[in-house]
């Protein structure tokens, strides 16, 4: 089994990838792991110049990535800080801030942190940016994806 590979990419493999356009893809495309995630947030960071940064890329998280913060003294102080840490770590843009660290992400709106948060977790447990919702209108229920060039609601 090889390393940096999850589950369903390896099922996927297995059966021979299958593109978006339900197309197989060649041998080389089908074995690349997609490590960095495109996203908007639904609000900002707003800099000391007052210029709003909506779009960044988040990383895939690393072993060392999680670790590392736990050593970390305001993590070990409040256990909440550790999500500043973590985020600081994998964001590796946001808007034309150039260095993206703890101080950055304390001041990010509370929902553009719970976004991360959940955009965190989407790609580094689940694989994807997808996300299944519903229509409250007509109650058909699709997938969005939370990294796609959009926000939602927009067309």
């Amino acid at each position: 089994m090889r390393r940096g590979i999850t589950a369903t990419a390896r099922a996927q493999e297995a059966e021979g990838a299958v593109g978006g356009d339900g197309a197989r893809e060649s041998g080389a495309a089908a074995d690349r792991l997609r490590t960095e995630f495109p996203f908007e947030l639904p609000r900002g960071y707003v800099d000391g110049a007052g210029t709003v940064h909506r779009t960044g890329v988040m990383r895939l998280a690393t072993a060392r990535d999680e670790l590392v913060p736990l050593r970390d003294d305001r993590v070990r102080e409040n256990s909440a800080y550790l999500s500043v840490v973590l985020i600081s770590r994998v964001l590796t843009r946001l808007g034309t801030v150039e260095e993206v660290h703890p101080g950055i992400v304390e001041d990010l709106f509370a929902s553009d942190l719970a976004f991360l948060q959940d955009f965190y977790r989407r790609i580094n447990a689940e694989g994807h940016t997808r996300a299944a919702v519903t229509c409250p209108a007509c109650q058909e229920s699709f997938a969005v994806d939370l990294a796609g060039g959009g926000r939602l609601g927009e067309s």
